[in-house]
């Protein structure tokens, strides 16, 4: 729901209800995932998507409908449903849906959580999406971190519902969560959907080289934190660099340290070492590996050939580095796409990037069997 957040606020400003939609569940070959919301205005505009295009139109219908009598729905469409087939889900998967008004009364909330996301401040909009009693659709509140506003109208339920979405919010997930009628964690019969925001995950590039500029555009696309650090001034620049959302002048391993002391460093973070140069290299790299496994960041990729790892691998085990810290470096880093461009070659490092995180192959997909989209929660 936080991409279509702050149209929402500005239009629940003006005195107008809106229809949210959001994706609670989503199975096979579905095209977007679970958080995925669409807004429907007053006016009838249409902003955000829930399918890429394939449901929308059904669910705009129901949306309006919604909008009128303010009742709450849960649709399902899937690839086996007649309806869900006319509406062009084709892809052979599910979506199931949850619709409901939000009206001028909650501006201040949906205000203090498009604060928060502005600010990069972690939260959760938690919603009943089903439940035995029709009275407790839609019920929502707000987690963060440390408090949390609203309620679902009962304080047991309260109380578990916020701790244990705590610890999805923590992950940075969205998902479904059951509980019982009242808030009794051995329960299924309420079903709730936490939305999660936290900030975008973080992207250190580590060398001010051409290669850096064009891996910093890549991966500002695919929506990270882009942060360039390097000790050379002359060359780290952010005229250089446009694409990231800051230049560092800073030896690259102090950097990191100081990172990791101020809780800026999490496993959703990749690393890209491009200066292949000792002095810096194997400083940094001991830094990062040697972070605790619980904010090592998920990728390490190295760049440099094979004499150059190899080299790069003596001084590091030198350097006090283990065999187990060595393997979860990616050198020489990217897939084998045989580009030879600065552009090439981060396109070639972003795949292995969406592959690590994913659990990618790296492979044509026609020569895949299965789902093209790995099954939510993998």
């Amino acid at each position: 729901m936080f991409e279509v957040l702050p149209e929402a606020v500005a239009h629940l400003r003006r005195g107008e209800s809106v229809v949210l939609a959001t994706v609670t569940e989503a199975q096979g070959s579905s095209p977007r995932g679970p958080g995925a919301s669409m807004l429907i205005l007053a006016d009838g505009t249409v902003v955000g998507s829930v399918s890429g295009g394939c449901v929308e139109g059904a669910v705009y219908e129901i949306g309006q409908q919604v909008l009128s009598d303010g009742v709450p729905v849960l649709e399902q469409f899937g690839y086996a449903d007649a309806d869900a087939f006319a509406v062009g889900l084709t892809c052979g998967g599910k979506l199931t849906i949850f619709i409901q008004r939000i009206d001028p009364e909650d501006e201040a909330c949906f205000s203090r959580l498009a604060d928060d996301m502005a600010a990069g401040r972690p939260a959760s909009w938690v919603t009943v999406v089903r439940h035995p009693n029709a009275d407790w659709l839609g019920r929502h509140v707000v987690v963060r971190p440390d408090s949390h506003e609203g309620s679902l109208g009962k304080r047991f339920a309260d109380h578990a519902v916020v701790n244990d979405v705590r610890g999805v919010l923590a992950a940075g997930d969205s998902r479904l969560m059951h509980f019982g009628d009242a808030g009794e964690r051995m329960g299924n019969e309420m079903e709730i959907f936490v939305s999660s925001f936290q900030p975008p995950p973080r992207m250190l590039i580590f060398g001010a080289v051409d290669f850096a500029a064009a891996l910093a555009k890549q991966c500002s696309i695919l929506g990270f934190h882009v942060t360039v650090c390097d000790a050379r001034a002359v060359f780290a620049t952010e005229k250089r660099f446009p694409a990231a959302d800051e230049v560092v002048v800073q030896w690259p391993h102090r950097y990191v340290a100081a990172e990791a002391e101020a809780g800026r460093i999490d496993r959703r973070a990749a690393v890209c070492v491009l200066t292949h140069d000792a002095k810096f290299d194997v400083p940094v790299l001991s830094t990062v590996l040697d972070l605790p496994d619980e904010i090592r960041p998920f990728y390490i990729g190295v760049m440099g050939s094979r004499t150059t790892h190899e080299d790069r691998t003596r001084r590091l085990k030198e350097a006090g580095v283990t065999d187990d810290q060595l393997a979860l470096m990616s050198s020489p880093i990217g897939l084998d796409l045989g580009g030879r461009t600065p552009q090439e070659t981060a396109v070639s490092i972003a795949a292995e990037i969406i592959a690590r995180r994913w659990g990618g192959e790296g492979r044509p997909l026609v020569e895949v069997d299965g789902p093209i989209h790995a099954p939510a929660g993998d």
